[in-house]
């Protein structure tokens, strides 16, 4: 750093100015005297120099150590290698608001939201996509499944977890892609009807009260003749994940998207959007959807996918099968705030559903994170409200 001496002669010769410019010289003033010590003034620093210093006071950034990980097929985020050829499961998750509060649905990496039957204000079913099922302590509660969870699981060469369902699965369930684990799972006791306290765990659970142990995932997969692994009926990465973060703000044709309400009228279910999370948080019932196993986090998306499609009634007590292999039909791929305009094609039972963009034809990519999917009835679809 430049200094600069400047003498206190200096000092007094400009005192002496001051003085010769009011006329005579007042007897009575003060003399002034030499000031022994210089002062010293700092110069400003030149650029280079101001350069050397901030690069010496500014630490270089610390690089994410992503040693024995690999990014995640289903969310692109950072995880452990070891779950690298693992295959995920499929979780059957009751909606019936008696079932609040759901158990370590926060642990998802993809979330569908499907009306389950034409009565009850189509009330829905969650179908949670999980691929660290060894850390499961807790899951659920778990109910029975649709025919159109056969032909979406095996998108993600999933096993199916739930307990049971109506006949109409059952040819599904022998087809040769498929694998579903059904019913046995650990019971709870948490005051509610038997129906409600039915979940999935990883390791062997005892319940005290009934005196009853029940098989986790660990064994169930011992005892059956599914492997643990991805195999010859896995389609390969289901979501292309974008290099860098998509916000759509550049898009003439993207429309706000804070608030959505979905068309299902038992449950009322939403997602509005985080901006200090920069994630679409999830509420249902009037209410923010909680996980207490994870100190009530609440569940939320990076990504949402909504898909128009068609179902079929199947009889007049409201079971139904949507209609999931088709093409061309309309949706919103919604992220950071934004919505596009997308088509939607599933061209086999157990075929990955490919999403393109409406405007481009291309296939669209997606934010690294959480996705929420729902497949909305066609006739309901109009009453989506996105603002």
């Amino acid at each position: 750093m430049k200094k600069k001496l400047i003498a206190a002669l200096v000092i007094a010769m400009t005192m002496g100015i001051f003085a010769g410019c009011g006329g005579e010289e007042d007897p009575a003033s003060p003399v002034a005297t030499l000031n022994p010590s210089p002062v010293i003034i700092d110069e400003p620093a030149s650029s280079e120099e101001s350069a050397e210093e901030s690069a010496e006071e500014s630490p270089a950034p610390v690089e994410e150590n992503h040693e024995n990980m690999y990014r995640s097929e289903l969310t692109n985020e950072w995880i452990d290698e070891s779950l690298q050829n693992q295959r995920p499961i499929a979780v059957m998750v009751d909606n019936e608001k008696t079932a609040l509060p759901h158990y370590g649905l926060t642990e998802a990496d993809v979330v569908y939201e499907i009306m389950n039957s034409t009565a009850n204000g189509r009330i829905t079913r969650f179908m949670a996509i999980v691929k660290d099922w060894g850390s499961i302590t807790q899951f659920g509660s778990i109910r029975s499944a649709r025919p159109t969870n056969f032909m979406l699981a095996p998108e993600w060469n999933a096993v199916l977890c739930h307990d049971g369902g109506p006949f109409y699965i059952n040819d599904w369930a022998k087809k040769s892609y498929s694998a579903n684990f059904s019913g046995g799972f650990a019971r709870f006791e948490n005051g509610k009807a038997a129906e409600f306290t039915e979940y999935l765990t990883y390791d062997t659970y005892t319940n005290t009260t009934k005196n009853k142990t029940y098989d986790g995932l660990e064994k169930r997969f011992a005892n059956s003749h599914y492997t643990t692994e991805y195999n010859d009926y896995y389609e390969g990465p289901h979501f292309k994940f974008a290099e860098s973060e998509i916000d759509f703000s550049d898009r003439g044709d993207a429309i706000d998207a804070t608030d959505i309400q979905l068309p299902f009228s038992h449950n009322k279910s939403m997602l509005k959007y985080n901006a200090e999370t920069g994630t679409y948080d999830y509420y249902e019932y009037g209410a923010a959807h909680l996980d207490p196993l994870h100190d009530n986090a609440q569940l939320t998306f990076e990504n949402v996918l909504l898909q128009d499609t068609t179902f079929s009634q199947l009889d007049e007590n409201g079971y139904l099968i949507y209609n999931a292999i088709d093409r061309g039909r309309d949706g919103y791929y919604i992220t950071n705030g934004k919505a596009i305009e997308v088509t939607w094609e599933k061209t086999t039972e157990n075929g990955i559903t490919v999403f393109y963009d409406k405007k481009t034809g291309k296939e669209i990519e997606i934010n690294t994170g959480k996705t929420y999917i729902s497949l909305i009835p066609s006739d309901s679809w109009n009453d989506i409200i996105i603002k």
